[in-house]
């Protein structure tokens, strides 16, 4: 396979997964504060929780480009700080630690034991550090464990010993963790099992038997032994460490089916089973497992406790009773296992209990939740079991226990953070009718489902919206000296008056500022140390000490624009003079003797803040209606002195001079500018000789732009008014992102600091005056969400109104009619017959059924709702939909899904199979019920084919015509090796995705209504999704974590569309079709795609292929359109993965060509991470490119804002 292309793609992900595969607690700034953190795909995130605000906060998120399996915390003896263990496939164990002054991972260890890759017998699958931070244990499914001792050097450094051995040949590891033996021989216990007599048995009939062992690692003769070993229960799958030395009696507890057993080496076994759920709706027989758990110590000796969580996500707090010594004391003997029901939560992949009184859910789908505990249950009415009523073997007739679920009682629910795994389908399409579209989706599980709206933006904290009597033009904020911390005044200007407003604990007019009421006006500002400047047509009044001085312009003439700050004011006359203005030592208004003459009229001005230690703004931009714009020079040796200019596409109307922060951690100056066409503009501006270089550029509406400097979050931004308010700002990985603000169009805006509110804006929204905040800038992506019922399967949309069909099911749950006949049985026990609320506790389980519906869904509003809802009868679950536009019904278009009845999964088998067809009623806010056809599989895949329904049924492709009854058949062929998962259609060519063998490309002709595949891949691809990227391309995904591109030869595809050409006689070529696509790029992503379509993201931007994953990723492929671009980032990349190779020590480049050589795919997401770079490597790449650093930022920050955000 050639690795080379003539196709150039660059790879970037707009949203990150946000599924959290594992999470622990450690205190890894090195301060009291515990941190959370958790792998997200091949992402380490530390969240901060922040108890005052009541949620946790993302401080660092580190792409370490691998597959993070497992993630480990340990503390040397007397340190303050937790380092981070980190098992990846890159075959070497890695130790993090985080830099709180630099925000990011820092690689102390990087030790090779074995292959990269997921392997099973190269360790890595399981990870284990010592308490006490001596050791750890990292461990294969099968065979291999090595041990690392922990220390330091003379210089305090941390050091990690060569690995001891403790493999095995024929095991297999199920779990593994530490124990907690106070300061002797560090000891780890592992949940395995051996193969080798199974292997050795012809019969087939020996059991394997699962044993709980020991290993103890010998700190003075270097050395592992196998200390202990017993057989547990054979459905164990999960260990607990329990707290020992002085905190508890050590040892594990062992969780299998329907069990949870206390054991340790010289101690009994306790055991206890795990209680079932109580109800009518309740399969009384069904055993629950724990999936997930957490321990937590208490202060004072031996107080812990266990919060354990079935697969249910009920929640039981498990505790140990020890007994006593003859003085009364707690021994290390442990006396009973105790269980009783807590809370129920959505289950989780981990739970985190943190110091403060918080628990962190990391769901296993659907919002991570973040909880407050309001009690530890021990003083409640809940029911406790005891290990004293029931036998360790479960064998013996043990009877199970249950227990009534109700709602939150010990936790509270303070914050739902916001997860789109699992995402199963999304349709990028524009309802609101901006210039950017909305990228709808499906994802979550069961009850926990979500239809869910995507859009580009920040999200936006309304705190005031008042009416005002007229419509305003303008307002600013002042204070009334320089050393006040809070605003006094808003100054509000109409076309013909002022108004002024006090800020206290309430905002109220005053007419003693001293300020102009009877006129409109154009500035405001308070400059020297207590002074304030009012500047209005006919002049400019200076307000000192009380007394009030009056500058008015000479006759026949007005201000037309103002620039001031702190220090200086600079005026434009109608007549073209440009005046500047200087606070002189008294803190009077000098005026500068000579005036500037313009060519032109002055359309706007800027001189930005006074930089700190300096006396004056160092430049005046000054913009014309001539499409210029010239700097000058305010130096007292060259006053007005013309410095630069440039020439714009269109005349200036707004000016800003603003320092930023920039990607070297320091910061530049740069000069922001708005035209009358829409367009804003960056650029820097040299600080020395006044030079404007490197500039950016973007669309923000049709109006002309207005530009504000603004402060989030202590950071400088501009504030962008055109169509719609915009916020530009920098951020670390990005470079300078303009993003839209969600809110309604603004006419002007400024800062806003009050004692209520220190960082806001105050804006002008038609006749309102509106003040909001923006608490964060990390996120520029605003999600809406709607609950759905089951598990959604697939999203199509109404051809022209704004609704979508969603088609929801979920197996082993009972189904509305079943949970109906439950809840009216006579025999049920009064309080036993309710239903439990399904978001909180999930759907009814029942083996073998299916519920299923089909839901409309209303996107039109601000709103979205859930217009109807049709449930599916007689166990049938919905797999298929399509809206299909009948030629034969004059066009008219219906819903067709595709459902299965009884139908099973793995092994796949079913009953039936059926096609149901439901016509739009109210403009498509109701469905009805049509006809039904039945057919021999259920169909995996539907279409809308040239005015006729195209359907995948098993391995055949089918035409059908919709008829008075039922479906008519015109048209069948076997095209799929396997079975159809997927079909696209362009003209008469149909693509056919198989679930195992790649795409084929099918030409329907007329002349015979024959289907005839022509052309297939030459690879076996386990296809998920497919787009048509042009007539010949193919745009798919896998299973596996790959994106591919594929095109038809176009010798090929001319000889099929020559009219006439009888291709049914083609004979096959190696049992396939006649011909074979080539393979334009490929590159793995590490998330499983599940919908990829061809859409525009950015006003006047080019076509990208926008992908979704199973994780929840979000991500744009965006081609090249010159072959300039792509040598450059190619080469770029190439310098990245020597100069910023991944942390973990994967390979960049094995890693995205995990299972087939990367080709033609550029990845745009370690190229952003060049701004993360110390200077001097970036300063090494910019030299081996023969480009500037600044140049190198530019273009990677235009390859995003120009195509996607």
């Amino acid at each position: 396979m050639a690795a080379t292309s003539s196709m150039f793609l660059y790879s970037l992900t707009l949203q990150p997964p946000t599924a959290i595969s594992q999470a622990i607690v450690g205190q890894f700034s090195g301060t009291k504060e515990q941190q959370i953190l958790a792998i997200s795909g091949s992402r380490l995130i530390l969240y901060r929780p922040d108890s005052v605000l009541g949620r946790i906060v993302k401080i660092a998120s580190h792409d370490i480009f691998s597959v993070i399996r497992a993630i480990a915390s340990f503390r040397l003896a007397g340190s303050t700080k937790d380092y981070i263990i980190v098992a990846s496939d890159s075959g070497r164990i890695a130790i993090f630690e985080f830099l709180p002054a630099r925000n990011n991972f820092s690689r102390i260890h990087l030790e090779t034991f074995g292959k990269s890759g997921v392997r099973r017998v190269v360790p890595g699958q399981y990870l284990a550090a010592d308490p006490k931070g001596r050791a750890c244990v990292i461990a294969s499914v099968e065979k291999n464990k090595l041990l690392y001792v922990l220390n330091r050097n003379a210089q305090a450094e941390l050091t990690i010993s060569s690995p001891l051995e403790a493999h095995k040949h024929g095991n297999l590891v199920f779990c593994l963790v530490a124990l907690d033996v106070g300061y002797a021989n560090p000891v780890f216990a592992s949940l395995e099992t051996n193969y080798a007599e199974i292997d050795q048995d012809p019969t087939g009939e020996t059991r394997p038997e699962l044993e709980l062992v020991y290993y103890e690692l010998d700190l003075g003769l270097n050395h592992v032994v196998r200390k202990w070993s017993e057989s547990v229960d054979p459905s164990s799958s999960l260990l607990f460490q329990v707290p020992g030395g002085n905190d508890g009696p050590s040892g594990v507890l062992v969780c299998g089916e329907e069990s949870i057993t206390y054991r340790h080496s010289n101690q009994d076994a306790f055991s206890v089973p795990i209680p079932r759920r109580r109800g009518v709706t309740e399969d009384p027989q069904r055993k629950r497992v724990i999936v997930s758990g957490t321990m937590h110590k208490l202060k004072g000796a031996a107080t812990f406790f266990f919060l354990l969580q079935t697969d249910d996500g009920d929640l039981f707090k498990v505790t140990l009773d020890m007994d006593q010594d003859s003085d009364g004391n707690l021994s290390a003997e442990v006396k009973r296992i105790r269980i009783k029901y807590f809370d129920t939560v959505p289950v989780a992949n981990s739970l985190c209990i943190l110091k403060s009184g918080f628990l962190f859910i990391a769901s296993e789908f659907g919002n991570h939740h973040f909880y407050q505990f309001e009690r530890l249950g021990d003083d409640d009415d809940e029911p406790s079991f005891t290990s004293d009523d029931f036998p360790v073997d479960k064998n013996l007739n043990r009877q199970p226990i249950y227990f009534l679920p109700r709602p939150l009682q010990n936790l509270t629910l303070i914050q739902s953070m916001d997860s789109m795994n699992p995402l199963l389908d999304s349709k990028v399409v524009n309802f609101t009718g901006g210039d950017t579209p909305q990228i709808y989706s499906v994802s979550g599980n069961g009850a926990r489902s979500c239809f869910r709206m995507l859009k580009h933006g920040l999200e936006v904290n309304e705190i005031v919206a008042s009416e005002l009597p007229k419509t305003p033009s303008a307002v600013w904020t002042t204070k009334l000296t320089s050393q006040d911390t809070y605003d006094a005044y808003i100054i509000i200007a109409m076309s013909d008056e002022t108004l002024v407003m006090e800020i206290g604990e309430e905002v109220k007019q005053v007419s003693d500022s001293g300020l102009l009421t009877s006129v409109t006006t154009l500035a405001v500002q308070q400059i020297g140390d207590n002074s304030l400047v009012q500047i209005y047509p006919r002049g400019i009044r200076h307000i000192h000490h009380g007394q009030v001085t009056e500058w008015p312009v000479p006759q026949y003439r007005s201000i037309v624009a103002t620039a001031t700050n702190e220090r200086q004011v600079a005026i434009a006359l109608s007549s073209g003079e440009v005046i500047y203005f200087e606070v002189d030592e008294t803190g009077s208004l000098a005026e500068y003797d000579d005036k500037k003459e313009m060519s032109g009229t002055v359309t706007c001005l800027s001189l930005g803040q006074v930089p700190e230690g300096r006396l004056r703004a160092p430049f005046l931009a000054v913009g014309c209606d001539d499409c210029t714009v010239r700097i000058f020079s305010l130096d007292p040796e060259s006053t007005l002195e013309r410095m630069s200019v440039q020439a714009l596409t269109a005349a200036p109307s707004s000016l800003n001079i603003m320092v930023m922060d920039d990607s070297s951690g320091g910061s530049t100056l740069y000069l922001h500018i708005g035209l009358n066409s829409g367009v804003y503009l960056r650029t820097v501006l040299d600080e020395v000789t006044g030079e404007l270089t490197g500039t950016q550029q973007k669309f923000l509406g049709v109006k002309s732009v207005k530009l504000f400097p603004i402060t989030i979050q202590k950071q400088s931004c501009i504030l962008g008014l055109s169509s719609k308010p915009y916020i530009g700002y920098h951020d670390s990985v990005k470079g300078f992102i303009m993003a839209p603000l969600s809110y309604d169009k603004l006419e002007w805006g400024c800062n806003f600091s009050s004692q209520q509110c220190e960082e806001g804006i105050v804006a002008i929204c038609a006749n309102n005056l509106r003040i909001f905040s923006i608490d964060n800038l990390r996120e520029n992506a605003i999600q809406k969400s709607l609950p759905l019922t089951y598990t959604p399967r697939q999203l199509v949309k109404h051809p022209e109104q704004p609704y979508f069909y969603t088609i929801e099911s979920d197996t082993n749950t009972l189904a509305p009619e079943l949970l109906t006949q439950l809840l009216v049985d006579p025999n049920a026990v009064d309080g036993h017959a309710k239903m439990l609320p399904p978001d909180e506790f999930g759907h009814p389980r029942g083996r073998g059924r299916w519920a299923s519906c089909i839901s409309v869904v209303d996107c039109g509003n601000e709103a979205m709702e859930v217009l109807q809802r049709i449930d599916l009868q007689n166990n049938e679950a919905a797999v298929s939909a399509a809206v299909v536009s009948f030629a034969s019904q004059g066009g008219e278009s219906f819903l067709v899904v595709g459902t299965g009845k009884d139908l099973v999964l793995s092994p796949r088998k079913f009953s039936e199979g059926y096609i149901s067809v439901y016509s739009f009623r109210n403009d498509g806010k109701d469905l009805e019920f049509v006809h039904k056809t039945k057919v021999e599989e259920p169909p995996t895949a539907l279409m809308s084919f040239q005015g006729r329904l195209g359907a995948g049924i098993g391995k055949v492709l089918r035409i059908y015509d919709l008829g008075l009854k039922q479906l008519l058949r015109k048209a069948q062929a076997s095209v799929a090796p396997q079975m159809i998962v997927s079909l696209q259609a362009q003209g008469s060519r149909i693509i056919v995705g198989d679930v195992q063998q790649s795409v084929t490309m099918v030409v329907y002709k007329h002349e015979t209504h024959s289907l005839v595949p022509f052309i297939d891949d030459s690879i076996a691809r386990w296809t998920t999704c497919t787009a048509l990227v042009d007539y010949e391309t193919i745009f798919g995904g896998d299973k596996f974590g790959n994106l591919w591109v594929v095109r038809c030869p176009e010798k090929t595809s001319a000889e099929v569309d020559e009219s006439g050409r009888e291709l049914s006689h083609i004979r096959e070529y190696l049992h396939g079709a006649p011909n074979r696509l080539n393979l334009m790029a490929h590159v793995f992503v590490h998330d499983v795609p599940t919908s990829i379509c061809k859409t525009n993201l950015v006003v006047g931007g080019q076509d990208v292929i926008l992908w979704s994953g199973l994780q929840g990723t979000i991500g744009v492929v965006i081609p090249f359109l010159a072959r300039e671009d792509a040598d450059f980032f190619q080469s770029l990349e190439m310098h990245m993965r020597s100069e910023g190779p991944p942390l973990s020590g994967r390979d960049h480049l094995m890693y995205r060509s995990y299972y087939a050589p990367v080709k033609g795919v550029i990845d745009g997401d370690l190229c952003e991470r060049y701004r993360l770079l110390d200077n001097d490597k970036k300063q090494r790449i910019a030299d081996e490119l023969d480009r500037s650093v600044r140049e190198i930022e530019r273009k990677i920050s235009d390859v995003r804002t120009r195509s996607a955000f």
